[in-house]
């Protein structure tokens, strides 16, 4: 008996000063992380909205409300998660970075900015996190992928495998359509929820 007490002390003792150390940890890294994430997203908001100087979070945004309204759309996948205003030096607001999770990736979620100009032009896509197969579904993150969306104005976008040509349309990336299909809709949500909710619409 002397010994189960025994043990069970220790084991205790153990629990108790691994949930002290584990608290310590988080304490120590959770503002560094933090601060890492931040700077991750204004890298990725200056990279895709470039004419703007500053960027300043909407406090107007309602997370509800952009999920049914993507819902609505078709996007179920997918979920606004933060709404940025650029704005140039002089203050005026030159376009939005909006970021989006998508829940339907190959190989869990991944999240990215889109920037859009005033007159609904998608400036560029960033990641913000991906974690797609290497050599596959991580070529979404590099330049020939990415730059297939930039400076268009266009009221959505589709992937195509034959490598058809035309406003709009996105070479999928081989071997990897989940991932393909995953970013396009991503930057669809974006554009529906620019379209009707920041008071955007395509140029005729």
């Amino acid at each position: 008996m002397n010994k189960i007490i025994k043990n069970t002390l220790i084991l205790t003792v153990i629990t108790v000063v691994s949930g002290l150390l584990l608290g310590i940890v988080y304490d120590v890294t959770k503002d560094p992380i933090a601060r890492a994430q931040e700077n991750t997203r204004q890298e990725a908001y200056r990279a895709v909205l470039t004419d703007a100087s500053s960027f300043e979070e909407r406090a107007d945004f309602d997370a509800g409300s952009a999920k049914s309204l993507l819902e609505e759309n078709g996007y179920t996948s997918d979920e606004i998660t933060t709404v940025v205003e650029g704005l140039d030096d002089s203050g005026e607001t030159v376009g939005y970075v909006i970021n989006v999770t998508s829940h339907e990736a190959y190989d869990g979620d991944l999240s990215l900015s889109v920037g859009i100009a005033a007159d609904g032009t998608v400036k560029g896509i960033e990641m913000l996190s991906i974690s797609e197969t290497a050599g596959l579904g991580m070529k979404a993150d590099e330049a020939d992928f990415k730059d297939q969306f930039k400076d268009q104005n266009v009221e959505k976008f589709t992937y195509t495998k034959t490598g058809e040509d035309g406003d709009g349309m996105i070479d999928s990336i081989s071997g990897a359509t989940i991932t393909t299909n995953s970013v396009t809709n991503a930057v669809n949500s974006a554009l529906v929820y620019y379209q009707n909710e920041l008071g955007g619409s395509v140029d005729e």
